[in-house]
């Protein structure tokens, strides 16, 4: 275990990097930041409001500068927003420095979680094909991680297996 790399999770919104991060966390003991909470935190508002109110381009801002800021950190698990990972600076950073798991699922899982969700601003006028289209072209980014888990036929607690042992063996 190299003791100053981060674990971070990725993927699309939905896909649970916070539930999931959050269980790693516990059970190896460390430190866990979920990057949007960190924001409506720092903001004081929730995502959707700040989308809504800032615009999209004003979160980006303020999600790159926490993300980066919160990747200076060691040996913690950070859940990453669905978008944070298309972001090249954040993406060379974790890619360089860190532990970075894709949490894959099939589109239509993803679909089912997302839809129709008011938490998720950038979905919540979309069609099904518009969110599926956003989901391949997010899909090719996360692709760069450095673990892929397909998680579709895993529960949680084999998903978190999995991630504690490919990173005890790193």
């Amino acid at each position: 275990m190299k003791s100053k790399e981060n674990l971070v999770f990725l993927g699309m919104m939905g896909s649970g990097k916070s539930s999931i991060g959050l269980l790693v966390a516990k059970k190896l003991k460390l430190n866990f930041i979920d990057i949007d909470n960190e924001i409506e935190k720092k903001l004081g508002k929730t995502i959707g409001k700040i989308f809504e109110k800032e615009g999209e381009d004003f979160f980006r801002k303020v999600e790159e500068k926490l993300t980066l800021k919160n990747l200076k950190l060691h040996t913690s698990v950070i859940s990453l927003g669905g978008g944070a990972f298309i972001n090249e600076n954040i993406r060379k950073e974790v890619l360089k420095n860190h532990l970075s798991f894709w949490l894959n699922w099939s589109n239509n899982i993803l679909l089912k979680r997302i839809k129709n969700s008011r938490k998720r601003p950038l979905v919540i006028n979309s069609s099904d094909d518009q969110i599926i289209n956003l989901i391949q072209e997010r899909s090719k980014i996360y692709a760069k991680a450095l673990f892929e888990i397909k998680c579709d036929n895993l529960s949680k607690n084999e998903v978190v297996n999995k991630i504690i042992e490919i990173y005890e063996s790193n």
